[in-house]
């Protein structure tokens, strides 16, 4: 059976189950991979979907059917197949995960030597190609590859623990910790022991901490409004210092301040960019270009350099290595660290951000407050249209000739004097992608983002 494998993605597999992914299909990446990369030895694992273990153990087989070692590391999150793929110097990772994707989909996240992406422009459409054909190279049975079962959770908890220095932690702190049912509650729990070990006044209320693929409480989702309001009750509850809130293959994190209200991961960029530069003087910062003024004031102000990317883990992790970041945040929630082999991580953020409670003294309302004000923003704004091209190309007419500056890294971004915004369309479905921000100026703000939304949606 061969035919076009519509689970392969621009920087991933992700397909609905039954039709676009299954064991067979799972079976066949696996050989792909193991045929198109020649890798020795691999590392796999899973999140807590129904699904993510007989995935798991097909593409296991497929990698040993072409001659590849596998080290299945059990349940995890994505960062931790970035961790074992370097830690262990394995040739290669894959974590099967849809991560906040419904309950009827699941995927895969996959990458190579020294935890580089295999992306669409480094090897993903290769293997996609490969398991289309479905005619793979015989091996010998003795040359077929081994399968055994590790772990790497307290060498991980190391890793994660390096990025704080515990004698900061020296006044009590509240933290509530949603894992929406998903892979996040094993690593919260091994966190958690280390705090307690080493004696510091840390508090953690977990909330939707057990495991379960049946996700009870909803897909952990926290960029959707109605997947946040569990976090904010239980921080008022318990008059909680900060919230956290995870996805489901928790590569990213989603923070709260000590009144329940959500904070826009844009903000949590410039933070932990200020924090790494008091750290690294005259460090190159990376952003995306969605929004982006308050990142680069941040940045300048700190004496660092902002180096702007594409949207996306793959490009901003490639963009990370040329310019051998420290740092590099999306307003998505995706926060990467040159330390942590420049991946994103889901767990060092919340650490760092907890950490700058207690030195700086503040709250995070506090910490963020004058930024929100300085560069108030719109957040995404998601319209589906039919005709995104159209679209897109209707609000770049209304406006072009008054902007300051346009740029098409990534979409289209208009900058005036007062105001930018970027507007760009979903590689995987007709959606429009929308984010304004102004220079302190909320009335504004609101104003140009109903002017675009007219004009986007005159169809």
């Amino acid at each position: 059976m061969s035919g076009k494998l519509t689970c392969f993605k621009a920087y991933d597999i992700r397909g609905e189950l039954g039709t676009e992914l299954n064991e067979d299909i799972a079976y066949r990446i696996g050989r792909a991979y193991g045929q198109y990369l020649k890798p020795t030895k691999m590392v796999v694992g899973g999140d807590v979907r129904l699904t993510s273990e007989a995935l798991k153990l097909a593409l296991a087989r497929g990698l040993q059917d072409s001659g590849t070692d596998v080290v299945d590391i059990g349940v995890t999150g994505t960062e931790e197949i970035y961790f074992a793929t370097s830690y262990l110097s394995l040739d290669g990772g894959i974590e099967v995960t849809a991560s906040h994707n419904p309950m009827n989909y699941n995927g895969m996240k996959l990458v190579r030597e020294e935890s580089k992406p295999v992306s669409g422009d480094t090897g993903l459409h290769e293997i996609q190609r490969l398991a289309e054909v479905n005619q793979f190279t015989d091996i010998a049975p003795e040359k077929r590859g081994t399968y055994e079962q590790a772990s790497v959770l307290d060498a991980y908890v190391d890793k994660l623990i390096g990025y704080i220095d515990f004698s900061h932690f020296r006044r009590p702190l509240k933290l509530v910790l949603n894992s929406g049912n998903g892979a996040a509650g094993h690593v919260v729990d091994a966190i958690e022991q280390r705090f307690i070990a080493a004696g510091v006044p840390v508090e953690f209320i977990k909330v939707h901490h057990n495991p379960d693929g049946n996700f009870p409480n909803g897909i952990p989702n926290p960029l959707l409004p109605e997947c946040r309001q569990d976090t904010t009750d239980a921080i008022i509850k318990y008059q909680a210092d900060m919230g956290i809130a995870f996805d489901g293959d928790f590569d990213r994190c989603f923070l709260f301040d000590h009144t329940g209200e959500f904070i826009e991961g844009y903000y949590i960029v410039g933070l932990l960019a200020d924090a790494f530069l008091e750290k690294h003087p005259g460090s190159r910062i990376i952003h995306d270009p969605r929004l982006s003024w308050n990142t680069i004031d941040i940045v300048t102000q700190a004496g660092g350099v902002p180096v702007m990317s594409k949207t996306g883990h793959a490009f901003i992790k490639e963009r990370m290595r040329l310019e051998n970041a420290v740092y590099g945040g999306e307003m998505s929630a995706h926060h990467y660290f040159r330390d942590f082999y420049y991946c994103d991580s889901g767990m060092v953020p919340w650490l760092l951000v907890a950490e700058l409670l207690l030195v700086k003294g503040q709250s995070l309302r506090t910490l963020i407050h004058d930024r929100i004000k300085a560069y108030p923003a719109s957040g995404e704004i998601n319209s589906v249209i039919l005709q995104p091209k159209e679209a897109i190309g209707r609000v770049l007419a209304v406006y072009e000739s008054d902007a300051l500056h346009v740029d098409y890294t990534d979409g289209i971004s208009l900058e005036f004097e007062e105001w930018r915004f970027n507007l760009r369309s979903s590689n995987t479905e007709p959606v429009v992608r929308l984010n304004v921000e102004s220079r302190g100026n909320i009335a504004l703000m609101q104003k140009q983002t109903q002017s675009i939304l007219a004009i986007l949606c005159k169809e």
